[in-house]
């Protein structure tokens, strides 16, 4: 796994925290990121894919996550909120990316951003999507 990719997540993690706390137009965040170098050592390609992808397909992504969380989706704190819609994205769009690397990913993220414990959450819903959404792939590999 690519350290350019860890770090395109980390920038959308950033940038969708961004667009849900202030609603900004999405290219005028991307602008930011990319005036602001944030980008540098990231995959751009990767974290247009996030950025862009998570919004566009937001009704499916938290749909999905509604499934397994304990409250709306919408009242999940926000940077654990852009985290799951990150790895829902994964799990839903990337059926290519093995769904470890998107749980690893995931809690790597939590515990970087999140508050203390998040990465537990994250975890927990991550993988609940992942039973789910790649059922055969959690059988193939003797998940558990």
């Amino acid at each position: 796994m690519s350290q350019a990719r860890t770090n395109a997540r980390k920038a959308a993690v950033q940038a969708l925290y961004q667009w849900q706390m202030a609603g900004q137009n999405l290219a005028e965040i991307e602008r930011q990121f990319l005036e602001d170098e944030r980008l540098k050592d990231a995959q751009k390609s990767y974290f247009v894919e996030l950025f862009y992808g998570v919004p566009k397909n937001l009704d499916e992504i938290d749909q999905t996550l509604s499934e397994f969380v304990d409250r709306p989706v919408d009242t999940i704190d926000p940077v654990e909120r852009a985290i799951l819609r990150i790895g829902a994205y994964e799990l839903l769009y990337r059926l290519n990316m093995p769904y470890k690397v998107v749980l690893n990913e995931g809690i790597n993220l939590a515990k970087d951003f999140g508050a203390d414990g998040s990465h537990k959450y994250v975890n927990g819903i991550l993988d609940k999507v992942a039973q789910q959404k790649r059922a055969v792939e959690f059988k193939a590999k003797g998940a558990r």
